[in-house]
């Protein structure tokens, strides 16, 4: 009999609700046992044999438990996995894994002289897109990469009157904290650490209180990279442009895991992740415009390295030092962004 990993999460909002839930509760290599959440009726509802406690300290004295997901607002994640590592848990942390670099870096430096695991979820690396992309570059479709630009933008004006955590001022909020570790994540996933950072972090909403569109240009010597994200894009299509010395492949569409996940759908059906038609790229070269079929998404295999991690003792998918660089990455682009210079890395 294999072991089973005892889980609880802090937070059942969009992440810990539709993200880690159902990829949990289907995978039997885990047991989603306690969440920690203002909402018990949310909890009950998605399933009533899973315990409910009101508070995260509540979760991280349960001395069952032996992995913490933390989903809860921005600015309480590093308090929160500092905590449940001082109390023997391994911790996931929602991103961002913290708000600073320095902070990343003490919680990597407890976790390892606790003998747990800190890492980060990163899940956009096993999107159908980026899995797509991922084996082109691999198979040298392109010839050598020279342009890489990836967009992430969705259309959320301020609601009136909204309380949302998510619009309101304060450490850790912002689209560059929100969408812009993904689109980071994957960039320096695929080239390593950047010779230097150029960014532009704005505001662009009307009424908006928070940094929406962020413009960050991570320096290689060898080819341009460019992310780019804004909170006020009607048509969101562009998401993808890769130019390489013997051809172009462009791409739109964001992966369809979400969606499902939010229908309500759990990840054990047959062509789970599988891509709609409508979002398949066009690979150019050679004269020709060829539609490449999409790899389908998927992210569990995110949670089974994580499991593979705490029993076997794998390298976890998502490093210490990814987790760093990505840190660094966000503080520089602010930086760069205040005092309108390039900085190195």
């Amino acid at each position: 009999m294999h072991k089973v990993i005892n889980v609880g999460l802090v937070g059942f909002g969009l992440s810990g609700r539709y993200f880690h839930s159902p990829f949990l509760s289907v995978n039997p290599k885990f047991n989603l046992k306690k969440i920690a959440s203002s909402r018990p009726e949310a909890v009950r509802a998605f399933d009533p044999s899973i315990e409910w406690v009101a508070t995260a300290d509540e979760l991280f004295a349960d001395p069952a438990i032996d992995l913490v997901f933390i989903c809860s607002p921005n600015e309480t994640h590093a308090d929160y996995a500092r905590k449940a590592l001082e109390q023997g848990k391994n911790v996931v942390v929602e991103k961002p894994f913290a708000l600073s670099e320095s902070e990343a870096v003490q919680l990597l430096e407890l976790a390892q002289r606790q003998g747990l695991l800190a890492t980060a979820y990163q899940n956009r690396r096993w999107d159908s897109d980026f899995l797509t992309i991922k084996r082109l570059l691999a198979e040298g479709a392109l010839g050598t990469l020279i342009d890489y630009e990836c967009r992430y933008d969705r259309f959320s004006p301020v609601p009136p009157n909204s309380q949302s955590w998510k619009e309101l001022p304060g450490a850790g909020r912002g689209n560059l904290y929100n969408l812009g570790p993904h689109l980071l994540d994957q960039a320096l996933h695929l080239f390593g650490k950047p010779d230097t950072v150029q960014a532009t972090v704005r505001i662009i909403r009307p009424n908006s209180q928070v940094t929406d569109y962020f413009d960050i240009k991570l320096g290689y010597a060898d080819k341009i990279v460019r992310l780019e994200s804004s909170l006020m894009i009607y048509q969101n299509q562009l998401r993808f442009s890769l130019h390489g010395t013997e051809g172009s492949f462009l791409k739109g569409g964001l992966d369809a895991q979400e969606e499902r996940l939010r229908l309500n759908q759990l990840p054990n059906i047959p062509d789970w992740g599988a891509e709609p038609a409508d979002r398949w790229g066009t690979l150019y070269r050679e004269g020709r415009a060829d539609i490449i079929t999409s790899l389908p998404g998927n992210y569990t295999p995110f949670y089974d390295n994580l499991y593979d991690v705490l029993v076997n003792g794998a390298e976890p998918a998502v490093t210490p030092a990814d987790i760093q660089q990505l840190a660094r990455v966000i503080e520089l682009a602010i930086e760069s962004s205040q005092t309108q210079r390039t900085l190195p890395f």
